[in-house]
């Protein structure tokens, strides 16, 4: 199995690790994609991606991995606010997406995908904050995390575990 994360400078950095490992000890292959390819910091100053096991491809080089079987976005408002103006990543995700392919998304992860994607009809998970995104994206709110269709979202980092379940167990 293989798996990409799609993230950047001063990506919340719990959200980044925890679905980074997960993945790993659950014998996926991932690979990060980051701005110029190039590593980065998360907003509390872990380097991403947290080793140097990991291939790290740049935003423009997304599209080699299509056939991959998972995409994580992990948040981070500030990360978000400068992926979202990459408009590669953006239609990439619109693509994954019209592919019925497995998202999981957590905390202000949402806003990549409303940004990319029609989210009428469906129920995403994000922070607090972003509520009324949400519901402006004709999606249904969700507070904790949930499963909707073939995405997988949660508000907090608090809810990774749940999170993550649903999200391996979606691929099996």
């Amino acid at each position: 199995m293989r798996a990409l994360m799609i993230t950047g400078s001063q990506v919340q950095d719990h959200e980044f690790i925890y679905p980074y490992y997960r993945l790993k000890e659950a014998g996926f292959d991932v690979v990060v994609a980051l701005k110029d390819g190039e590593k980065t910091k998360g907003i509390m100053g872990t380097n991403i991606p947290c080793d140097d096991l990991c291939e790290v491809i740049s935003y423009e080089s997304i599209w080699q991995f299509m056939d991959y079987d998972v995409l994580i976005i992990p948040g981070g408002a500030k990360c978000m606010e400068k992926l979202r103006q990459e408009k590669a990543v953006l239609e990439f995700i619109k693509t994954w997406h019209s592919k019925r392919k497995i998202i999981g998304s957590i905390c202000h992860g949402a806003q990549m995908l409303i940004s990319s994607i029609d989210l009428d009809d469906y129920h995403i998970a994000g922070y607090y904050s972003i509520e009324d995104d949400i519901k402006n994206a004709n999606a249904s709110y969700c507070r904790t995390y949930c499963c909707s269709g073939n995405i997988i979202s949660a508000s907090h980092y608090k809810y990774s575990g749940e999170w993550m379940k649903l999200v391996l167990e979606a691929l099996c």
